[in-house]
């Protein structure tokens, strides 16, 4: 594994020396010799699961198929502790901590997790010894104080205990010289704190009513579980760290308040997927943000450049969703840390720039069995259950969860940094449709109608590029829709509209509860006697116009889907509104994901992260009014300065009606219109200073500064020749 950001920048390097010596040698003895996964050995090492687990679970008596049962927190967890503490302590561990992640966290909490670091060990009073000492009451529990964090008046100072059990669906992993333990994070009365245990009550409705639509289906899983599997796409910019420092808008909000437009943009599409340069430290720090994560067992796969300038991406494996969210959480952490080792930063914010593409974090959901039966996957479904109809069943319950509950799916988006992506022809609209394909579309059509009952077989065709030296190839028959918010990619969904600072454990609850909701009703009503597959075909009729499989950036296109009556809510603070509807509550309720009183404090906290968000935003552009902008434009004698020293009373005032609101959604209501209406208006009137006042008088970086990574930074030869022997 690469060591060092000096060892990942040599990586090429010693590569191709290897393959050198390796053809060398195989041409000597005249035999072929394999590829070598040595580098790699580390892989998953600082997990405890798998091999690792079984190994040091042995040296006890027990085995790492004890970890696939969670009742071990009851019957083994000390033996599970011993087996955690020899391998911390081998690999050069002592300290502990139970890891939650805290609501409303984007944007502002540095790896968006809570934690308190306790070492393994005692000290022994009376001979002075330092002893080891971690048992599974350590392990399995911990308490905090649950008042400090965004609770929305679930708790108090004077009621203020916070609770952690740990996660089992989640493995234990070790970073530094810290084991981190998984956690869920709830008041003493068992009130969700925390973003994961809405996302666990959530699993446990779609298995239990998924398992019962399957039996309807005609296949019994018995005691295994439905499952949800998510892929996260993470998309960031990286900048210089010199010129970060020079933009105390960056620091302090992770996106440009104001900046003017640097002479190129991305308008040659000239960024996206072009090769890495060695001149640019961005590489190095890519690969030294994959080796961190490859020893911490996540299968971060992919890396290529954007489309915006100096935008970047990694996508991992899909996995399952709780622990998926934890990887993500944590590679959003290790790319923040190590980008500053290379002299760059990361941005997450899903618009740091003004005019070219933010970032997104697409999230690809599907559903399948335990041992591997996918829901989504129509050949697969329709063999396992020996129906071949199952698979359009299960796509009715799905359109219909679209339909009826858009407004969740809104919800479940609206970060604050999403208010300037959603719609700008780099996220979809914020109107809640459905791509399926032509082909699908047709398939389902004649299924609903009763012109057909055969099995769904997706279309594939041959392209011929009439060439001698390119046969011909199968692609599917379905191009990609990237404007839908919710298209489907081939046995899952592609949630497109996600913000790249999320934590998307809301964006998975609201998916997995509005179809086990679905499956439920479609399972009562089979217990009742209805046909299933009349029951199918009556939905999609009455769920049709969800659907929409063409441009959903065309502005004609947007009326006649909000015509449609298609949930639309271009407000992000008003879709967060959405989680306390009537119907949402009764849904939660029902599915057992969130109480009334949940809902209606989380509602709280999100207002209250949006408005807090406005709130540094705005005070941070007085102060660059104050401190930059304006002593530029005095000192150069050019610029708009009586409308820039106005700007700064109306923020004030504009803060003040904020923080004299009545309550978290009136409050967050203001903000949006100082953030979208008053702040944007002042922008207009930096950028314009910023365009006439020279540049050795303007203090803050530049896009120009900022975006090109290619033409303002470089890496030094650290490692001598690149071709030495």
């Amino acid at each position: 594994m690469l060591a060092s950001a000096s060892a990942a920048r040599s990586l090429l390097a010693r590569s191709v020396r290897s393959a050198a010596a390796s053809n060398l040698g195989a041409a000597s003895i005249g035999a072929s010799r394999a590829a070598s996964i040595e580098p790699y050995a580390d892989y998953g090492k600082a997990v405890f699961t798998g091999r690792v687990a079984d190994e040091y679970l042995k040296k006890h008596g027990s085995s790492g198929d004890i970890l696939d049962d969670p009742s071990w927190t009851q019957t083994h967890a000390d033996t599970v502790a011993k087996a955690v503490l020899d391998w911390a302590v081998d690999r050069g561990a002592n300290t502990y901590c139970h890891w939650f992640q805290p609501m409303a966290s984007s944007g502002v909490r540095h790896g968006q997790t809570g934690q308190v670091q306790n070492m393994m060990m005692k000290f022994n009073r009376t001979t002075n010894d330092v002893e080891f000492d971690f048992d599974g009451k350590a392990l399995v529990k911990g308490e905090t104080d649950g008042s400090s964090y965004p609770n929305g008046g679930l708790r108090a100072t004077h009621t203020a205990g916070g609770y952690l059990a740990i996660d089992t669906s989640s493995p234990i992993f070790l970073r530094g010289d810290t084991v981190f333990v998984p956690s869920a994070f709830v008041s003493y009365y068992g009130a969700a704190l925390d973003e994961k245990t809405p996302l666990l009550r959530s699993n446990a409705a779609i298995s239990k009513h998924g398992k019962r639509l399957l039996k309807h289906l005609g296949l019994d899983i018995g005691e295994k579980d439905v499952v949800s599997n998510i892929g996260l796409e993470q998309e960031f910019f990286l900048v210089p760290r010199e010129a970060y420092y020079k933009r105390p808008d960056l620091q302090l909000t992770g996106r440009t308040i104001i900046g003017k437009d640097a002479p190129r943009g991305q308008e040659m599409c000239d960024h996206y997927m072009a090769p890495p340069s060695l001149a640019n430290p961005a590489l190095a720090c890519m690969q030294e943000i994959q080796d961190e994560c490859f020893r911490l067992g996540i299968p971060l796969k992919t890396r290529h450049r954007e489309v915006a300038p100096g935008q970047y991406e990694f996508a991992p494996l899909y996995g399952y969703n709780t622990t998926q969210v934890d990887q993500n959480l944590m590679v959003m952490q290790i790319i923040e840390e190590v980008s500053a080792r290379h002299g760059l930063a990361a941005l997450l914010q899903e618009k740091p720039f003004n005019d070219v593409n933010g970032s997104g974090k697409h999230n690809n959901w599907s559903i399948a069995t335990e041992d591997g039966t996918m829901l989504l996957h129509p050949a697969k479904i329709n063999a396992a259950t020996g129906n071949p109809t199952a698979f359009a069943v299960i796509m009715a319950a799905i359109i219909a969860a679209v339909n009826e509950h858009g407004d969740l799916m809104r919800m479940a988006i609206s970060s604050p940094g999403n208010d300037f992506r959603l719609g700008a022809c780099e996220a979809p609209p914020a109107i809640v449709s459905t791509y399926l394909g032509d082909d699908m579309t047709f398939y389902l059509s004649h299924f609903k109608d009763g012109k057909g009952e055969g099995e769904y077989v997706p279309q594939t065709k041959m392209l011929d590029l009439g060439t001698h030296e390119v046969l011909p190839f199968e692609v599917p028959a379905e191009d990609r829709n990237r404007t839908s918010p919710f298209p489907y990619g081939g046995a899952r969904f592609e949630f497109r509209a996600v913000g790249s600072s999320q934590n998307v454990s809301m964006v998975n609850t609201v998916l997995n509860t509005i179809v086990a909701e679905k499956f439920a009703e479609f399972s009562d009503a089979c217990d009742a006697g209805k046909d299933i597959h009349d029951l199918a075909r009556e939905v999609l009729n009455d769920n049709w116009r969800v659907i929409f499989n063409g441009n959903n950036y065309d502005e004609a296109v947007q009326q006649e889907l909000t015509d449609r009556g298609i949930w639309r809510i271009d407000s992000g603070v008003e879709a967060i509104a959405q989680l306390t509807a009537e119907k949402n509550v009764a849904l939660f309720q029902k599915m057992k994901v969130l109480t009334k009183e949940e809902c209606e404090s989380r509602q709280h906290v999100l207002h209250d992260h949006y408005a807090g968000t406005v709130d540094m935003e705005a005070k941070c552009l007085v102060d660059m009014l104050n401190q930059h902008i304006i002593p530029s434009v005095k000192a150069a004698g050019v610029g708009p300065l009586s409308d820039l020293e106005a700007a700064v009373g109306t923020l004030k005032s504009a803060i003040a009606e904020i923080h004299a609101a009545e309550d978290s959604y009136k409050a967050a209501q203001l903000a949006r219109v100082l953030r979208l209406e008053t702040m944007v208006d002042i922008r207009a009137v930096c950028d314009a200073a910023e365009e006439v006042v020279p540049a050795n008088l303007w203090t803050l970086a530049t896009y120009k500064e900022l975006l090109f990574l290619d033409s303002h930074t470089t890496v030094g030869n650290d490692e001598g020749d690149f071709y030495e022997e």
